[in-house]
């Protein structure tokens, strides 16, 4: 199997609530989002919305429409935010439309949702991503070190 991703837009925007609340922003504050389609075996599996604070992303990689180089990980290190801290909370639902036409999913089908907020060594939000999967054949599987 082999995997990839396609860009599909980055932006500067106003956050969803759920974003302000989770990198803890102003109602005025905006974030750089960065829309992904992961492909296995160039079939689309996942959705993956990454959200930033502007105040961070603005003028760096992640504000460009481009992969990065070392990933976004790589990349918040560099410039001074190197993840601590990872929550991660996973529901399921009925695919909407416009997850059925991206993810090539039927009518009735089911998603994972995967919302997963990153935090820095000093506890600060730096990434909020909202991972939205094919249920078909998805396992999940964490280790959690106390």
């Amino acid at each position: 199997m082999s995997g990839t991703q396609q860009l599909r837009e980055v932006a500067e925007v106003s956050p969803p609530a759920s974003v302000a609340e989770g990198l803890r922003l102003g109602s005025d504050e905006r974030v750089v989002v960065r829309r992904r389609v992961m492909l296995v075996d160039d079939q689309p599996v996942e959705l993956t919305d990454s959200y930033y604070p502007s105040q961070i992303a603005r003028g760096t990689a992640l504000a460009e429409s481009r992969k990065i180089r070392g990933g976004a990980v790589t990349l918040l290190a560099e410039l001074g935010y190197r993840l601590e801290r990872v929550q991660e909370d996973v529901s399921a639902r009925p695919a909407t439309s416009d997850e059925q036409q991206l993810l090539a999913l039927a009518d009735g089908e089911w998603v994972l949702v995967l919302v997963r907020l990153a935090r820095s060594l000093e506890g600060r939000p730096v990434e909020m991503s909202i991972m939205t999967m094919t249920a078909a054949d998805r396992h999940l599987r964490y280790q959690v070190t106390p």
